[in-house]
């Protein structure tokens, strides 16, 4: 058997940035130096894509008034997603559920225009494409979470609303938005776990053998 490439420092490096990532909504405010931003961009840009497609797209958010516009799209699915909850929908407003405006760096994460032409490995699993640019997001993930900075990603958003105001081409669509930067320190386990608004459930519970629920 080949010797492992990594010490076992290493490893144990990589385990813990997976065990210690968090989905982060509070920030500190700062900044975050240009090289730090390209490696982290890097390492996404470094993720697997099906068939090579690398359907990634990064918008670096640098203007105010466009960070407080995404801002708003963002509050206005916040209270039509509280509106859709029912009777959780009070609870859910005492969440905190973006950052955008606290953090250092804003990032929108959009699949690429034209990913029809793409047919290794979509032909039956067009989605696969959303897969690929969901591995490019952990990789950022993992890479701040190595680098001591949070990262949150914001999913409550019109995505035809988020495209227009970024003036994306047809058929592109934004599918996150990256809250990144310092944070005063990270969450000890998810933060959704600690608001009691749901419980992590044990990987014995999600993994089976040979068929569809019979335990591993």
């Amino acid at each position: 058997m080949t010797d492992p490439v990594f010490t076992e420092e290493q490893r144990a490096g990589v385990y813990r940035a997976i065990a210690e990532r968090r989905d982060m909504r509070h920030f500190a405010g700062g900044s975050i130096a240009p090289e730090l931003l390209a490696r982290l961009l890097e390492a996404a840009h470094q993720a697997p894509s099906v068939g090579l497609m690398q359907p990634w797209r990064f918008v670096r958010i640098r203007r105010p008034a466009l960070r407080l516009a995404i801002a708003e799209l963002v509050e206005t699915e916040r209270l039509n997603t509280a509106a859709a909850l029912g009777e959780r929908g009070d609870a859910f407003m005492q969440l905190k559920v973006e950052g955008i405006r606290d953090c250092a760096e804003v990032l929108v994460v959009a699949l690429m225009d034209g990913r029809e032409k793409h047919i290794f490995g979509r032909r039956t699993l067009p989605e696969m494409d959303l897969a690929s640019a969901s591995c490019a997001i952990q990789n950022l993930w993992l890479a701040a979470r190595a680098e001591g900075l949070g990262m949150g990603w914001v999913s409550l958003f019109d995505p035809a609303q988020l495209a227009a105001l970024l003036q994306m081409p047809e058929g592109a669509k934004p599918i996150a938005i990256l809250c990144l930067g310092p944070v005063e320190t990270f969450y000890p386990a998810p933060m959704l776990a600690l608001e009691g608004w749901a419980q992590p459930r044990p990987l014995a519970e999600l993994s089976y053998l040979d068929c569809w629920g019979n335990p591993a």
